[in-house]
């Protein structure tokens, strides 16, 4: 990848809104040497429920872990902590994947496959040639920017085509509602609190009409030792078992970290699809993890947000999920 996109991509990101969940004496570092685990989250149910489970199951305790969790606008933001040594972990949607790709970080775990992303309009906008020459809001480098993308490539169009505005989620919402914009690269949860403004919206792409897999993922910086990553991982593995064999539970223990409704959670969770442990490491074995992301990757070539398309391998620690999976 180059330097040049890498930089605009960093550059263009807004400031994380950090919120301190967990606390604990230390401080962490990356190299390893102590149990502490300094993780960025995104505050939705793909982000925070294997959180939320591994802290009320004390999951952190018996893996000899103290866990230090922190909110994130999105997944960018949280690759960019994890270069500067802020954080150890942290979770990504989709549109993001490009950046472990780019090599900033590694995917350690698959959360699960999403089909929350978008394009919406205002009402009547309801084709991409509608939103032509319109004014288009997007967070760059998210699933949101991912599905705008895929929408253009599908009308024919480029970014060209439309006015394109890079924009954190929270101003998305209050530009979308106040018709500041036409239309927006986005996501639920986030598009449900627009609608309450603007109920008669229009979703002028999905995710879930392309008939691809959309993987979410757990990341860590690239100094972390391998020992500590074997150890989150079966955290994860363990909260993962632990939400499919529980998913009311896990709706509210989501809403009560998020401080939202569980109606709020369960409305998310609804455009998620949960895999179990056993089935991720077999999607991992079979070399299916690898075709989606390989597919992802061929995506973000066209859409020059990568040179080139590497080998999955090269930055999914597939070998090491397995391995704590042990079966």
């Amino acid at each position: 990848m180059s330097r040049s996109t890498i930089r605009r991509a960093f550059t263009a990101l807004p400031m994380a809104l950090v919120l301190s969940l967990s606390v604990s004496a230390c401080s962490g570092d990356s190299s390893g040497n102590d149990n502490t685990v300094r993780f960025g989250y995104i505050g939705d149910y793909n982000g925070a429920s294997l959180l939320a489970i591994a802290e009320d199951q004390g999951l952190w305790k018996k893996a000899d872990l103290t866990a230090e969790v922190k909110s994130f606008n999105n997944g960018p933001v949280q690759i960019q902590a994890l270069s500067a040594g802020d954080l150890d972990y942290g979770y990504i949607g989709p549109g993001a994947m490009w950046l472990p790709a780019s090599g900033r970080s590694k995917v350690i775990a698959v959360d699960t496959l999403t089909y929350a992303d978008r394009v919406i309009g205002q009402p009547g906008m309801k084709s991409m040639k509608d939103l032509k020459g319109k004014k288009v809001g997007v967070p760059e480098g998210t699933s949101g920017d991912m599905i705008l993308n895929i929408a253009l490539e599908e009308a024919g169009m480029t970014a060209k085509d439309i006015t394109k505005v890079n924009m954190d989620p929270s101003t998305i919402v209050s530009a979308f509602s106040s018709g500041q914009i036409d239309g927006a690269g986005f996501f639920y949860p986030a598009i449900d609190t627009i609608k309450k403004k603007v109920p008669k919206l229009e979703e002028i792409a999905s995710t879930k009409d392309t008939g691809d897999s959309f993987p979410t993922a757990f990341v860590a910086g690239n100094k972390v030792s391998e020992g500590k990553n074997s150890k989150v991982i079966k955290v994860l593995q363990q909260a993962n078992d632990w939400r499919q064999e529980h998913p009311e539970e896990t709706i509210a223990l989501t809403a009560k970290m998020l401080e939202v409704t569980e109606a709020q959670t369960k409305a998310d969770a609804s455009h998620v699809q949960t895999l179990s442990t056993e089935d991720l490491a077999a999607k991992t074995k079979s070399g299916e993890v690898d075709a989606w992301l390989k597919k992802l990757g061929d995506f973000f070539v066209r859409n020059k947000q990568l040179d080139d398309n590497p080998d999955p391998g090269d930055y999914y620690t597939g070998d090491l999920y397995s391995k704590a999976y042990g079966k």
